[in-house]
């Protein structure tokens, strides 16, 4: 810094320019003559870069024009931001010698990217484009011709919108650069402007500033606290050590007091340093700017204290070709890399893509190969129990679903009401017992009883083996469609038919199960048997108890209202004491039903798993491939001859891998020949 003012106009200023022997960036020193309009002042620049740069603008333009954001490469970027009325515009206008769109509210309605390249024109060339047209203009009109095409992208109003605008200004002496000013930031909507313009120039701006091949031009007028500017905070979150932001202070004559403490003291982390500037005051014409801007850091008493080497817009056009210089040197050998890898990931979903189908046998042969493939797969996961192709997904893990669901169903089925049995304890028993009295001998128990009672028993559960074979096949059903699914993904036509054939398909064995649910449950209604020696050992063991129960539940001294029964547990038995005569028969009989109804739901959890899992086998090795023929060959299937049409989602995504190859080839052929033609590290040496 100097303390005082400095009455040299020609300052050594430093230059990146690479070292031979190294690939870092070297610094060459460059006389700039801060007395001479810009053009003049930057002449040595220009002419030291504009080899070696140009080149590499023109290959960035080229992909730009390419789009080839889209394929998720991003472009190193001149990002300018700022407040509304913070001069963004100006700032622009000093640096390509052009008027540009002024006014109240947001002028920059849509990106802006501003490409200057030097040209020993006798006039200035201007070109505008958007939306496919190339608009040619001048220094004269070029203002009204922006109003034209911003109005055509962003509508007549006052919104805002996303798609860029590009002008390009080849003129003498005005510094290689390319830009993009973007909508300055406003709170307060103005009339004409959607209440959430805030939010969508946020979202602009984040889109541009948060990639880090981004350099983010940040313009800051000198009349405000430098911590509370919106595009300060912006840049900040997505730029916290402030290494890619370099910020221009405007209107430093209007707020003089306190800038050299505000550029020096740097409380907001501008990693890239400040530059001061005046711009352009009323009909002022450029040339007369400058000259007035030189003076003012010259012989301002404020003004002047601040180093030469941070004020003025020549010295911003300087360090703007510096900083341009340095993104595009560290970011092209990974820009190159970035193009490879993704032309090769789109070379390799592009041939992994199915062939296009063109004859009967072709469709023939793909078509048996896809239900092949279905049914081997349905194999291992439905009876294998084989699922390395659903490593993670526990849902087509098949055998051990279905051995959980089969688990829940007998806890189910052997804890439920009817198996339990201890509420009101011998109580169906006894009326069962009374009512059917007849006149006969006394200790014979007639065959009805036990039936009654069983028939009850299987009424009670007879909706849990519907239901659980019901879950069963839905369950089944969502695997299959997935399964199929996935393997005829391809072909649009066969999806739709093997989707139809698996519903109808689960639809006929769903409706089989339950058929045969329901029938094992009417035989467990119409006959009490079973061979199973279980049966008798069961009940002997609780008839063993019966003397001892039935006396214990008979003592008048009992001191409790319960009695142990083992084998059941502990049974309230109060209310039995009003039947002791039918006791022993009750007893007899519910021994009987507890012994058998263990058969019972035992019986019925095997013949249901038995049948599910030959109804499982048979529809993988024979029923699914019939029915997916008989479906695709119906009159509703389309043929075999539908696969030729290739589904919707397969020719998208082909014409979308097509064009992005297409897009990354000519992006490495645009690299390719500025990198043959400069060297891959030797972007800006002298070679």
């Amino acid at each position: 810094m100097t303390s005082g003012k400095k009455k040299s106009s020609t300052k050594a200023t430093t230059v990146n320019k690479h070292d031979e022997s190294s690939s870092s960036l070297a610094l060459v020193h460059v006389d700039v003559d801060v007395d001479q309009p810009l053009s003049v002042a930057l002449a040595p620049i220009v002419s030291s870069y504009n080899e070696k740069i140009r080149p590499v603008l023109d290959a960035l333009e080229n992909l730009r024009r390419l789009n080839i954001a889209k394929e998720g490469i991003q472009l190193p970027t001149i990002v300018v931001v700022g407040d509304q009325s913070s001069g963004k515009s100006s700032v622009l206008e000093s640096l390509a010698g052009i008027s540009l769109p002024r006014g109240q509210g947001i002028c920059t309605r849509v990106p802006l990217v501003m490409r200057l390249q030097n040209h020993p024109l006798p006039n200035p060339e201007l070109v505008l484009e958007y939306n496919g047209k190339h608009v040619s203009t001048d220094e004269k009109n070029v203002s009204d011709e922006i109003n034209t095409a911003t109005e055509e992208l962003a509508g007549t109003a006052k919104g805002i919108c996303n798609t860029p605008l590009t002008l390009i200004v080849k003129k003498n002496g005005v510094p290689d650069l390319t830009m993009v000013d973007l909508p300055g930031i406003t709170r307060v909507p103005v009339h004409g402007q959607p209440d959430n313009i805030y939010d969508q120039i946020k979202d602009i701006i984040m889109e541009y500033i948060t990639p880090e091949e981004s350099i983010i031009l940040n313009v800051l007028t000198a009349t405000v606290d430098f911590t509370t500017c919106e595009s300060i905070r912006m840049s900040q979150s997505v730029d916290k050590t402030g290494l890619r932001t370099l910020a221009v202070v405007t209107k430093a004559d209007k707020s003089p007091e306190g800038l050299l403490e505000k550029v020096t003291a740097d409380d907001v982390n501008i990693g890239l340093g400040y530059v001061c500037v005046r711009n352009r005051i009323g009909e002022e014409s450029y040339e007369e700017a400058r000259n007035e801007e030189q003076k003012l850091f010259e012989s301002h008493t404020l003004l002047s204290r601040i180093d030469k080497s941070i004020v003025g817009i020549p010295v911003l056009a300087e360090k703007l070709v510096h900083v341009q210089a340095m993104i595009i040197s560290k970011t092209l050998p990974e820009l190159v890399k970035k193009i490879n890898e993704k032309l090769n990931n789109s070379l390799h979903e592009l041939e992994n893509l199915p062939a296009n189908l063109s004859s009967f046998a072709d469709a023939m042969s793909a078509f048996m190969h896809i239900v092949s493939l279905s049914r081997d797969t349905l194999r291992k996961i439905l009876l294998m129990g084989d699922f390395e192709e659903y490593p993670d997904g526990k849902q087509m893990h098949c055998t051990a679903r279905l051995v959980e669901m089969l688990n829940s169903f007998a806890s189910d089925l052997k804890n439920s009401a009817e198996s339990i049995g201890t509420k009101d304890f011998l109580m169906d028993e006894i009326k069962v017992l009374e009512e059917a009295k007849i006149i006969g001998l006394p200790n014979f128990m007639p065959r009805t009883v036990f039936l009654t009672l069983l028939q009850r028993k299987v009424r009670g559960v007879s909706h849990m083996p519907v239901n659980f074979v019901d879950d069963v096949w839905n369950y089944l059903e969502t695997i299959i469609t997935t399964v199929l699914k996935r393997h005829s993904e391809n072909y649009y036509q066969l999806q739709v038919s093997t989707r139809r054939a698996a519903e109808n398909l689960i639809a006929k064995k769903k409706k089989n199960s339950i058929q045969h649910v329901i029938q094992a449950v009417e035989m467990e209604k119409h006959t009490d048997y079973t061979c199973n020696p279980e049966y008798l050992q069961e009940y002997y063991k609780l008839v063993s108890h019966q003397e001892a129960f039935l006396k214990e539940v008979l003592n008048v001294n009992r001191q409790t209202s319960t009695v142990k029964l083992e084998g059941v547990g502990d049974i309230e038995v109060n209310h039995l004491l009003n039947y002791p005569n039918l006791l022993s028969q009750a007893f007899d009989l519910t021994a009987r039903l507890i012994s058998y109804w263990k058969i019972v739901v035992r019986r019925l959890i095997d013949v249901i798993a038995l049948h599910l899992m030959l109804s499982i086998n048979e529809l993988v090795d024979v029923d699914l491939q019939k029915d997916i023929c008989k479906e695709m060959l119906s009159s509703t299937g389309g043929g075999v001859e539908s696969l030729l049409e290739e589904s919707p989602s397969i020719s998208g995504k082909r014409e979308k891998l097509s064009r992005s190859v297409k897009v990354l080839r000519e992006s490495k052929e645009t690299v390719a020949n500025i990198m043959h033609r400069i060297g891959v590290y030797h972007v800006y040496g002298d070679n």
